[in-house]
């Protein structure tokens, strides 16, 4: 079992783990007026009661040492799905969230990050939020998690329980280099902006 976390907290990843070059970020998410299916991390968005599925998509921002995002290359989502280096690889979107367990997945290979890369921030925005009409106060048992992919190993979990009703979008977690060693830190903030491209701004 990993370690579940709160908000704020952090976790060393490589330090304690030697050998450790790579891992697979998992996302998930219910939609609140959907049944759960199967275990504690259903995720159903099956289209349902009147109006269009929740569609949340997964990112990461690959940032430098002053929290900016240098290059479009370096925006990892479902439109690019590998950073220009490769280090950072997206699963492919998940347009309706159903299944247990994660619906999307983000793959790092932590010893092909560039040196020029200090960051690594996981967002999830609702797709076409503002003309849907839909916020994450739809959305409940959010988490992300980090797992080592070759053994399948959970090193950490982090569930958002706070309630973000009227925010389209989370800056959920990052991971970051500390001392020459790599670390995952719990944000889950959540903001207004109403697209990927606006949440991006934050760090242009």
């Amino acid at each position: 079992m990993g370690i579940n976390l709160q908000k704020g907290q952090k976790i060393d990843l490589t330090k304690g783990n030697p050998g450790l070059s790579k891992i697979m970020v998992g996302l998930g998410w219910d939609e609140v007026s959907k049944p759960k299916s199967g275990g504690l991390l259903g995720g159903l968005f099956g289209g349902g009661g009147g109006g269009a599925a929740i569609d949340c998509d997964a990112s990461a921002l690959l940032l430098d040492a002053q929290d900016k995002l240098t290059s479009k290359d370096r925006l990892v989502y479902f439109g690019n799905l590998q950073s220009g280096d490769k280090s950072v690889k997206h699963s492919g979107d998940n347009l309706t969230g159903a299944g247990d367990g994660d619906d999307e997945q983000i793959h790092v290979d932590l010893s092909s990050v560039p040196s020029s890369v200090q960051k690594i921030v996981f967002v999830v925005n609702i797709y076409d939020s503002v003309k849907r009409k839909q916020d994450f106060g739809l959305i409940a048992n959010a988490f992300i998690r980090v797992v080592n992919p070759v053994n399948g190993q959970e090193f950490c979990r982090y569930n958002l329980t706070d309630n973000y009703a009227g925010k389209t979008s989370l800056v959920v977690a990052e991971v970051y280099r500390h001392s020459n060693e790599w670390k995952f830190a719990a944000i889950g903030q959540g903001t207004n902006d109403a697209s990927l491209s606006e949440l991006i701004r934050r760090y242009q």
